[in-house]
């Protein structure tokens, strides 16, 4: 098998990278000192049609694939714009692929156009801070009166909740207790983010200032029943297909900041001569620069395949997982070496690639740890024992 891009899709990544080159090193180091979310380019993509790339053409969206998706987001981490970028428009990508799924068409229709204007800012509930990854154990209730449901719980590590107009938000509407397994009884919704009932309070970070992460503490949130989105109780099956497009979306991001790493990384050491030679030209500074470049590009393979198993509609948790953590630990090792490369340099915002370490960090972690991909992987590819 091989991977090459079609004409369509190189010229996906061509009209990405010229939008992003509005957007240069200095406006991201601003953005990085000073905060502040980048409003300028979640625009200019939405006025050019590109935050609806998944979606369906009848909702106002352009109707590719995942893998389409994913050209799209690693150019825009690897136009420089790197974590802080790619999160600013990550959630209108796959956070929506329930409600494509599962929404009826009335909900489609209501919610879907206003995300691809650019009109509407979502966010994505579901991680808790008491359960971490463990979601079938998660403790946010939605009670059902009437024609509504109420909400009481917290949530954590939600991105864009500063600026976000609704929530896909996922919670209990059957105690655990009382189902047959776990993964039943939990519902999602996908509804207003109203602050009348909802406390946002974002979390002070390493890197990615511009792109807020917050703990929200929901006290009696009402949701008209209308915004249930599927069938009741069945939100943990309808929430894994929004999980592995994000796992292909976030390895190709990952792969993106890697090559802008490196990208800064050979650029330098062609420039900076010492003892009469530029450094580009010792061993001990290229292979380690080539080691990378052959992880990065062998776990974008990875990660294209599983994107493609996924719009092919066949399996594909194994390979999004492997591309996730593959990718993760490029990018981190990438963005590492460039840094060592540029040596006391390195570590001077002036040079941009701190921050990129500071930001490929989080590919490595989040939207799950390298060690719960592991786990999955030995028991699903391998056959071995849950151990978890």
């Amino acid at each position: 098998m091989t991977y090459q891009m079609t004409s369509e899709q190189q010229g996906i990544r061509d009209a990405i990278f010229r939008i992003c080159e509005e957007f240069d090193d200095e406006f991201w180091l601003d953005r990085d000192r000073e905060g502040g979310f980048p409003h300028e380019l979640h625009q200019k993509l939405a006025r050019d049609g590109w935050l609806g790339i998944a979606i369906p053409e009848e909702y106002g969206g352009a109707g590719l694939g995942i893998v389409d998706a994913a050209i799209m987001m690693q150019a825009i981490a690897e136009s420089g714009g790197g974590n802080s970028a790619a999160s600013a428009v990550h959630m209108n990508i796959f956070g929506l692929n329930p409600v494509v799924k599962f929404g009826t068409d009335d909900q489609k229709k209501k919610h879907l156009p206003p995300l691809v204007a650019g009109a509407q800012r979502a966010c994505f509930g579901v991680t808790e801070p008491t359960t971490g990854l463990d979601t079938t154990k998660l403790k946010t209730r939605a009670v059902r009166q009437g024609d509504r449901y109420v909400v009481h719980g917290q949530k954590v590590w939600i991105s864009t909740a500063q600026v976000a107009d609704k929530i896909l938000l996922l919670a209990r509407t059957t105690p655990l207790e009382e189902v047959k397994k776990p993964t039943e009884g939990l519902s999602l919704f996908y509804t207003d983010l109203d602050r009348t009932f909802v406390t946002v309070r974002e979390i002070e970070k390493m890197g990615r200032k511009c792109v807020d992460s917050n703990e929200l503490f929901i006290d009696g949130l009402p949701i008209p029943a209308e915004d249930l989105i599927g069938e009741e109780g069945q939100g943990f099956r309808q929430i894994l297909h929004g999980l592995n497009p994000e796992r292909v979306l976030i390895a190709a991001e990952a792969v993106g900041i890697g090559r802008n790493a490196l990208r800064r990384a050979a650029d330098y050491a062609n420039e900076r001569v010492v003892f009469g030679r530029p450094i580009g030209q010792n061993q001990g500074v290229q292979h380690p620069l080539a080691a990378c470049w052959a992880e990065l590009e062998a776990a974008n393979l990875m990660a294209m395949n599983a994107g493609a198993l996924y719009d092919a509609g066949k399996p594909c948790g194994n390979e999004a997982n492997a591309g996730k953590y593959l990718a993760g630990e490029a990018a981190v090792k990438a963005t590492q070496t460039a840094q060592l490369t540029f040596g006391g340099f390195g570590y001077a915002k002036e040079y941009h690639v701190e921050r990129l370490v500071r930001e490929a960090i989080l590919f490595r972690i989040a939207p799950v740890t390298p060690q719960l991909v592991l786990s999955f992987i030995a028991e699903h590819a391998l056959g071995l024992p849950k151990s978890y």
